[in-house]
């Protein structure tokens, strides 16, 4: 499967509860910090939940 990096672009800081958990539970704590995950639809639903707030790198 392809894996996709995401990078948080905008704070966490006046973002509601879940969107925050959703950001953690990507592994995105700090500003401008990148993950790469396995493009998996659970993956790619938590990306689109939060997409206001990171910027997808291919």
């Amino acid at each position: 499967m392809a894996t996709i990096k995401i990078q948080q672009i905008r704070s966490k800081i006046r973002s509601p509860k879940d969107q925050k958990q959703t950001l953690e539970a990507l592994g995105l704590k700090k500003m401008n910090a990148v993950v790469e995950h396995e493009a998996t639809p659970q993956i790619l639903g938590m990306v689109a939940k939060v997409r206001h707030l990171v910027k997808v790198i291919n």
